[in-house]
């Protein structure tokens, strides 16, 4: 049970942007994906996630190859993700937000609504649910896109820098939530980011990137112990730690 990049590249012309990346996600798991702008982390997460075919090597759920399953596919087997811009529905409520995806589906309006309602509960964030999604402040419609990315409890949930912009104190509640949707829910979550310590702080393994590269992948002391991370990435973050 996984959700994998088997040796996975990616080229666009004559660029290659990814060059054959091995990555697992298991359930109940969460993993981090960091490295400098342009290392190839959103790509990697178009791939897994049916917005980008790999050019070479394979995605595969739980055994079985997906490389060629459109988004929506992957979305109905299991397959979650947030953007780092929240591309909420502007002119619709946070509670027809979430529903509208449980309809797409497959549940009938009631269902959707009343799953809506209960994660949006579990969330915390209830007082939410009538207000518009156009008005909503950056961390809350952070909080949204989470909780419509959860609608239809996927096995997996892959979330796209979450904690852009976000103070301390919220990217400390974000890494509570990330915690709980990994216990609670049982969905195997990547996180992919620029707030190191947020990644460290919640992520047992994490893969850094570079030029499209696996340079070095493992827990906290194998990456803040790592020359080619602290040269291409972390920086002075490493040796504050």
């Amino acid at each position: 049970m996984a959700l994998a990049l088997e040796r996975a590249g990616v080229a666009f012309g004559g660029f290659r942007a990814l060059h054959e990346i091995d990555l697992t996600v298991e359930p109940g798991q969460v993993v981090g994906l960091i490295g400098p702008n342009g290392a190839g982390k959103t790509t990697c997460v178009n791939v897994l996630t049916g917005f980008q075919r790999p050019t070479c090597g394979r995605v595969s759920l739980d055994g079985r190859d997906v490389s060629r399953l459109s988004a929506h596919a992957l979305r109905r087997a299991g397959v979650a993700r947030t953007f780092q811009a929240g591309r909420l529905f502007a002119g619709l409520d946070v509670l027809d937000n979430l529903a509208c995806t449980g309809v797409g589906l497959g549940l009938r309006r009631a269902a959707a609504e009343q799953e809506a309602e209960e994660l949006l509960a579990w969330m915390g964030i209830s007082d939410l649910q009538s207000r518009p999604a156009a008005g909503l402040p950056y961390t809350d419609e952070r909080r949204v896109a989470i909780a419509r990315a959860l609608m239809g409890r996927p096995s997996y949930l892959l979330l796209d820098e979450p904690a852009a912009g976000m103070s301390e104190k919220e990217a400390a509640d974000l890494a509570a939530l990330i915690r709980r949707i990994a216990a609670e829910r049982g969905a195997g979550c990547l996180l992919i980011e620029h707030n190191v310590g947020l990644v460290l702080s919640v992520c047992a393994h994490v893969v850094v990137l570079d030029g499209g590269r696996v340079i070095e992948a493992g827990g906290r002391a194998a990456i803040l112990g790592s020359k080619a991370v602290r040269e291409a990435y972390l920086g002075a973050h490493a040796e504050a730690a």
